[in-house]
């Protein structure tokens, strides 16, 4: 039934995609200037694509069907690369890195939450073996090297007096303890007898003793049954999670056991699949291979007899590098291609008469063209500046998207799938593939055949003489003729390319340059580090919902946590993740995350390593200080770094506290760490990145002020401010759902008297880390013992806060400030000016026909 009804959904996604690629193509067509309209049309597609890269995604990670998830991966790759390529448009044109579509998501009738960009699960599940051997062999480096030692459990050492001493502390302290309890079992005794002694008589009255009991017993049962109905009526409303809400429920368990048992049979369809492209190739080859073979040889025959009675002449074969006979006979018949033939003929000598004829006549006219020309052209600019019409740069992604869609349409739309239940491999399928392969393989056997038959042809019809072959020259002219066309002069090029092979054996050679020993050496030197096991889901954020209407009155929000979580899912994750989408997207080789110190940036970060199971090096100027000392060592390190990352992609190359690279003026107290190693190298290292390299240079920075603003932002091509929490993130679920996480994380319990909607409140400015660093100072090791008896107040999280600083709203507004120095932050400013200008304008225009009117 599963399989029925992603089927379903495959279907339905397709023809949504198919409208969707029709509606694009229709309105690209249209020259558009008004720019208002333009970013509605582009906002309305990014999200139509988002919801069909949902639907896809989804469907990829649960069809089982091989043939079919190929042709899903192809499209699901189109369209992720498309949403890229609609997010630069929407930059370029806004000029912002943040947008903001409420309106369109009404319209849409969408919420919020569907604007969050997923990630595709076969990131990780294509590469799991190769992750989990990685981290096996990272784990066994470091604790090779004692390096992964856990903090927690590392044995102090202290005196033998000053043990002894807090033995017999706590020794006395449990005896203490023994004599307090001992005391008030007696206390209670004498307590007892007095009220005995006092009641006398009374007590033995059975029924009074048995009315006081039924009136403590019916109160306390009475009081627990209004509890449970008070906490039922608080679950129904919502208003509070259900008991069994953090359990695991039986119904988790079974879609995992389905998760596990999809995930094997797509594994044994995908072996199954890959054993029947070798085996029904090679039944091929057996029963069908000689009939192809002698029907190519009777094509290729039948075209030397008929190029013969037309031309007189036998015809020039053509060379293996053109594609033989392939070149000829592509889907044609005999007759077509002898009219080609003839139709070529008679174009060459066309065209020989009128270059003739045009070369006369274009030799006096050169100079009066010349001069009109550059009269035209400065017209045409003068009229491009008065009248911009938008036009949307070329896509490498919809073609790709239409071969997909079409594909589906021939193969998958009508096909008849009832004997295929399992939804195992379609032969059928792989033999129509197979034949054109054998064919091409075929071809070349037959091409070599018959390339000597036309020789014999011609030597016995035409009684031609074979041109004699050309002398070879000699090794040493060969290399030199080589090195004069590539370098121009040889000695020149000798001399580089003997440079060069030297500088790469003297890298190779470092430590037997096998890939190995590198990834040892990094580790141990702390440039190649574990990343923390940190989903992108877990940095938590609401979208703001007065972005729009800030916008209008010509204030620039603070980005809000979702938009921050959907830039590094768009410029992070999904191009390291596919590498068909990072070869042909927009390319993006840096990135930069400022923002005050606890806002997550460094979880960003890892995030991005544990989504698409990439390497993280560390190269920030505290961890490569005294490593690889001099400007050879430098070299050296980057060397190693950048061919360890690319053998091993993708990787991401972290830079902490990356203002310390670009500072203006070092402080003197780190002089003697030469925070500024990588500054003159960094630009280089980015021109050298290529498509093929699923290499991401990430840097983080709380104090991005101290940096020299042009050098800075020539190196980082995206920068993304990380705010604090904003108001609907703090007054929404935000804080809330942090505050329980982090406390349960932490082992901590939730109960009615802990206020998480108070402590939410109160924490008005305070970053996600501070709130992290608050309750692991409250819940230790004795305080989660205490809990029994004693529950969690929000008392104890304030007075813990009271100690910290916030992030104040000067501090938020000083980023701003930088940002809109940044080259697209004053673009940005310089377009709201030009844009403030025009309306005012437009408004000065009405107001004097208005006047004129009257």
């Amino acid at each position: 039934m599963s399989n029925l009804m992603y089927n379903k959904m495959w279907h339905q996604t397709q023809e949504a995609l198919n409208s969707l690629l029709d509606k694009e193509f229709q309105k690209m067509s249209e020259p558009q200037a008004n720019k208002v309209l333009v970013f509605q049309m582009l906002a309305t597609f990014y999200i139509n694509y988002v919801q069909i890269f949902r639907n896809m995604e989804n469907v990829y990670d649960q069809i089982v069907h091989p043939q079919k998830r190929m042709l899903i991966r192809k499209v699901l790759d189109g369209v992720m690369g498309r949403i890229l390529e609609l997010k630069n448009e929407m930059v370029e044109l806004e000029m912002t890195e943040f947008h903001y579509f409420d309106d369109i998501l009404q319209d849409l009738k969408l919420s919020p939450q569907q604007l969050d960009v997923p990630i595709p699960r076969y990131f990780l599940k294509e590469r799991l073996e190769v992750i989990k051997g990685r981290e096996k062999i990272l784990a066994r480096i470091l604790t090779k090297c004692g390096l992964n030692l856990p903090v927690k459990y590392a044995a102090k050492s202290i005196a033998l007096e000053e043990a002894v001493k807090l033995i017999q502390i706590a020794e006395r302290a449990r005896q203490g303890r023994l004599r307090a309890l001992f005391m008030k079992q007696i206390f209670l005794q004498e307590c007892r007898a007095k009220e005995m002694k006092l009641l006398g008589q009374r007590l033995l009255d059975t029924k009074l003793a048995a009315l006081q009991i039924q009136k403590v017993w019916r109160g306390f049962h009475q009081c627990k049954k209004t509890v449970k109905e008070r906490e039922e009526e608080m679950v129904f409303l919502g208003m509070k999670p259900s008991p069994l809400f953090n359990e695991v429920s039986d119904a988790i368990v079974q879609s995992k056991q389905v998760t596990n048992l999809r995930d094997e049979v797509q594994l044994k369809h995908e072996q199954d699949y890959q054993e029947a492209l070798v085996n029904i190739k090679e039944d091929l080859k057996m029963l069908e291979g000689p009939d192809i073979k002698e029907h190519l040889q009777d094509q290729i025959r039948q075209w030397f007899i008929e190029c013969r009675n037309l031309t007189g002449t036998f015809p020039d074969y053509p060379n293996e590098e053109d594609g033989g006979s392939a070149l000829i006979f592509s889907n044609k018949t005999p007759e077509q291609v002898m009219e080609d033939i003839i139709a070529t003929q008679e174009e060459e000598e066309k065209l020989k008469k009128k270059k003739k004829k045009e070369d006369k006549e274009n030799k006096g006219k050169k100079g009066k063209k010349e001069k009109k020309e550059k009269k035209v052209s400065l017209k045409e600019k003068a009229m491009k500046d008065e009248d911009e019409e938008w036009k949307m740069s070329p896509s490498l992604f919809l073609q790709l998207m239409e071969e997909g869609n079409s594909l589906y349409k021939d193969m998958w739309l009508n096909k008849d799938e009832s004997w295929n239940f399992p939804q195992d491999y379609d032969p059928e399928l792989i033999k129509e593939e197979k034949r054109k392969e054998l064919e091409m393989e075929i071809r070349v056997q037959v091409d070599e055949l018959m390339r000597q038959e036309l020789k014999n042809l011609k030597l016995a019809v035409n009684r031609e003489m074979e041109i004699p072959p050309r002398q070879k020259k000699g090794k040493k002219e060969q290399t030199i003729f080589f090195l004069r066309e590539v370098f121009g002069n040889p000695r020149v090029a000798l001399v580089s390319l003997h440079i060069r092979a030297l500088w790469g054996m003297s890298y190779l050679s470092f430590n037997n340059g096998t890939i190995e020993s590198l990834y040892q050496e990094l580790v141990e030197e702390g440039l190649l580090i574990q990343a923390l096991k940190v989903k992108l889901s877990d940095y938590i954020g609401e979208y703001s919902y007065l972005g729009t209407t800030l916008r209008q009155v010509a204030i620039e929000p603070m980005p809000s946590l979702l938009d921050v979580r959907q830039l590094i899912t768009l410029y992070g994750i999904l191009p390291l993740g596919s590498a068909e989408v990072h070869e042909r997207a927009p390319l993006v080789k840096s990135l930069l995350l400022a923002g005050p110190s606890g806002v997550g940036k460094k979880m960003l970060v890892h995030a991005i390593c544990t989504e698409t199971g990439a390497n993280l090096f560390n190269l920030s100027a505290s961890n490569i200080a005294g490593k690889y000392p001099g400007k050879t060592g430098l070299q050296m390190m980057i060397h190693l770094v950048f061919k360890v990352a690319r053998q091993l992609q993708p990787s991401v190359v972290w830079i902490q506290d990356t203002e310390k690279t670009f500072y203006k003026k070092v402080p003197q107290a780190e002089k003697r760490f030469e925070p500024k190693r990588l500054k003159r190298y960094l630009p280089k290292l980015l021109k050298l990145l290529k498509p093929d390299d699923r290499i991401l240079i990430v840097g983080t920075t709380h104090r991005p002020f101290d940096a020299e603003l042009q050098p800075f932002c020539r190196v980082y091509q995206k920068i993304i401010l990380v705010p604090r929490p904003d108001y609907a993130s703090r007054y929404g679920k935000f804080h809330e759902v942090l505050w329980k996480e982090i406390i349960l994380r932490n082992g901590g319990e939730l109960t009615n008297s802990l206020n998480i909607s108070c402590l939410s409140k109160v924490t008005d400015g305070f970053t996600q880390g501070q709130i992290v660093q608050v309750i692991k100072d409250v819940l230790t090791e004795r305080r989660l013992r205490q809990q029994a008896h004693k529950p969690l107040t929000a008392i104890e999280f304030i007075t813990m806060m009271t100690n910290m600083n916030p992030v104040y709203r000067e501090e938020e507004e000083s980023f701003k400030n930088w940002y809109a120095k940044t080259p697209l932050g004053k673009k940005r400013v310089l377009s709201l000016t030009v844009g403030n200008k025009e309306k005012e304008k437009d408004k000065g225009k009405k107001g004097k026909r208005g006047k004129k009117k009257k």
